[in-house]
């Protein structure tokens, strides 16, 4: 495994559809830290069972996204986790103001 990126290693060890859904866990996972930190959260909150339904299809869009852009690996992964941090009403933004752009 030497002279491999992080993102690569865990795709040749785990694959690239667990290493997809980590990329949205850790997205997800930097939103909700930054909402403990505003003190809007507890971090063992419930609020945290509600970020894996979000995580999972965060995934799931930003794979298709990616898929679609063409993007490979590791920038699909980074696409993803960034997805993923901004949440559905981000993600929606995003598309809104990119949609507004392309007209």
């Amino acid at each position: 495994m030497g002279g491999q990126s992080l993102l690569e290693m865990l795709n040749s060890v785990f694959g690239g559809a667990l290493t997809t859904l980590i990329g949205a866990f850790t997205g997800r996972l930097m939103y909700h830290s930054g909402e403990v930190k505003l003190g809007r959260r507890r971090f063992f909150g419930k609020e945290l069972l509600w970020e894996i339904p979000v995580a999972v299809g965060m995934a799931l869009i930003g794979e298709a996204a990616a898929s679609y852009m063409g993007l490979t690996q590791p920038v699909s992964t980074g696409f993803i986790a960034t997805l993923a941090y901004l949440g559905p009403r981000g993600a929606e933004s995003l598309l809104a103001a990119w949609l507004g752009r392309r007209k």
